[in-house]
């Protein structure tokens, strides 16, 4: 089990939601509503965001295949959104925390934003940051912003896919699968590869994939800290901690498996790669593998691609820098949005 974490100033009753066995969704979704309040009044660039202006959804619905999927929506109050962002989250993650205040910040800029938690992450259901197939995830996801790409009042608009780590691997799946879908794609630390230090040796490897077969569920994986990996300043690394329902557990064996074979998958189908791309890697990013993103931008046969590589920059661009990096990357998106969003217009 990975370690329960002790917050000052808790009283006990919210001291026990936290400390729950949040494999199932009714642990996480009680831990999050006790606790959102207090994430929420954080210290960090993100949460300076403005709401004021701003139409937030939150909701719940059923799947083609029964499963509860937890979804939210950020749109300027009184305009039409320039554009569509649908956001698709990283490993162990959830669109309820730090992508709250990103969120915010695309919306204050004219942006209609969408995201929602992958079945088993977050508030989801599902048994917690278990992936039994990396296609169905990629499916579930296509099944729920297709939904709202057809909705009358925003089928006329640009859409642009926004993943993180693995949420850009799950953003390039759904390009493959829907390769006329989307307007582009802006992929910050793409998981297309993970790093070899992040990866066991061969031997374990082997064993691992074995062991999966018969143990898919079990938390068997070695692996670093991903908060120590992923965020350079010091503050903002221990604010992962108010992350309340993220997965901090070692991964599951299947999961880590389906990881693998997807990162492998789009390594080979590079070349395929064929809508408009804003590929963003900090350097010194240990987690996944900036020399990848390379071989994206290199490799994608997109006529319109950009590659912006942050020197000293860890993993986590947008929530784990220094202020003026998360300033800089955020700027530099955004830029990308409003001149593809005016250029879709107009073509």
């Amino acid at each position: 089990m990975a370690p329960h974490v002790r917050f000052p100033g808790v009283d006990e009753e919210l001291q026990k939601l936290l400390d729950a066995n949040m494999d199932q969704a009714p642990a996480r979704r009680r831990a999050r509503e006790a606790f959102k309040d207090i994430q929420l009044g954080i210290d960090h660039i993100l949460f300076k965001a403005p709401t004021h202006g701003l139409k937030i959804k939150e909701s719940y619905e059923v799947n083609s295949r029964g499963l509860e999927i937890f979804s939210k929506s950020w749109l300027p109050e009184t305009s039409q959104p320039k554009a569509l962002v649908c956001y698709c989250h990283g490993y162990g993650d959830t669109c309820t925390f730090f992508f709250e205040g990103l969120a915010r910040k695309f919306a204050s800029h004219g942006y209609g934003v969408f995201a929602m938690d992958y079945p088993g992450f977050g508030l989801s259901e599902g048994l917690h940051c278990y992936i039994p197939h990396f296609d169905r995830l990629v499916d579930s996801v296509i099944e729920h912003y297709s939904k709202v790409k057809e909705n009358p009042e925003y089928c006329t608009l640009p859409s642009f896919l926004f993943g993180q780590s693995l949420g850009g691997a799950v953003a390039l799946k759904i390009h493959l699968k829907q390769p006329n879908a989307w307007n582009g794609a802006i992929l910050v630390a793409p998981m297309c590869k993970i790093a070899d230090d992040m990866v066991p040796p061969w031997l374990l490897t082997q064993l691992l994939i074995g062991l999966a077969k018969f143990l898919p569920e079990m938390k068997l994986v070695p692996n670093k800290d991903l908060a120590e990996a992923a965020f350079r300043d010091l503050k903002k690394r221990e604010m992962t901690t108010y992350n309340v329902i993220a997965y901090k557990d070692k991964p599951r064996l299947k999961t880590a498996v389906e990881m693998l074979k997807t990162t492998q998958e789009i390594e080979r189908r590079l070349v395929e790669v064929s809508l408009p791309l804003l590929i963003l890697h900090g350097e010194a990013d240990i987690v996944t593998d900036p020399s990848v993103s390379k071989a994206l931008y290199e490799k994608a046969r997109s006529s319109d691609k950009k590659l912006k590589l942050y020197k000293d920059a860890y993993h986590s661009l947008l929530e784990g820098e220094p202020d003026e990096m998360i300033v800089r990357v955020f700027d530099d998106i955004i830029s990308w949005l409003d001149e593809h969003s005016t250029k879709t217009i107009n073509s």
